[in-house]
């Protein structure tokens, strides 16, 4: 077994056993961030297969999901900060049953499957062809939805602050008159 190999062995149990922590923490917050150590370990193990592309999209994207999640949790928990515990799954057995049913479907479904065995020619164009196929047309809307999503997440952060647009919140922010000239009684 080569180094890599162990590396990807290592990276596969650091994705199963932080994947698996984020059912049995009690923090709402921890288990955003236990979600992002899994992502960040299958994306890294993209890396490693040569899917560059996926790999930096996974940990990119669920870098930016999870503290997004995280930021709500914090912000909107009625224990403060999502720190206190809380129990994360509800229907425990219902749960289990059906996390082992989805399992064994998955399994026998990737099981069956009969995949293609022809490799590509080497040098052969694969991103660009597959970027065309999968977006195509929509480009420009995929585009505009990211930075869509990137203004609403710096307004959460700025709107979220302590010192609001008026001026500190817990001090009562007040906006200015409309006319500066014209003072306003406190």
């Amino acid at each position: 077994m080569s180094w890599a190999d162990g590396v990807f062995w290592l990276l596969a149990a650091v994705a199963l056993l932080t994947g698996w922590r984020v059912f049995r923490t009690d923090s709402m917050v921890r288990a955003s961030f236990l979600l992002l150590a899994s992502f960040i370990a299958v994306g890294a193990m993209m890396l490693m297969l040569g899917a560059a592309y996926l790999g930096f999209a996974t940990i990119f994207m669920m870098a930016v999901e999870m503290m997004v999640m995280a930021l709500f949790m914090v912000m909107f928990m009625m224990n403060p900060a999502g720190l206190n515990p809380m129990v994360m799954v509800h229907q425990h057995g219902l749960a289990i049953v059906a996390g082992l049913v989805t399992f064994a479907g998955l399994s026998a479904f990737a099981l069956s499957l009969d995949l293609p065995d022809r490799p590509l020619p080497g040098g052969a164009e694969v991103i660009a062809p597959l970027g065309r196929e999968l977006l195509g047309p929509s480009m420009l809307v995929f585009e505009s939805a990211g930075v869509t999503l990137l203004a609403t997440m710096l307004c959460v952060v700025i709107l979220s602050s302590r010192s609001g647009r008026f001026g500190p919140s817990d001090l009562g922010s007040v906006p200015p008159a409309v006319d500066p000239a014209i003072e306003e009684d406190p």
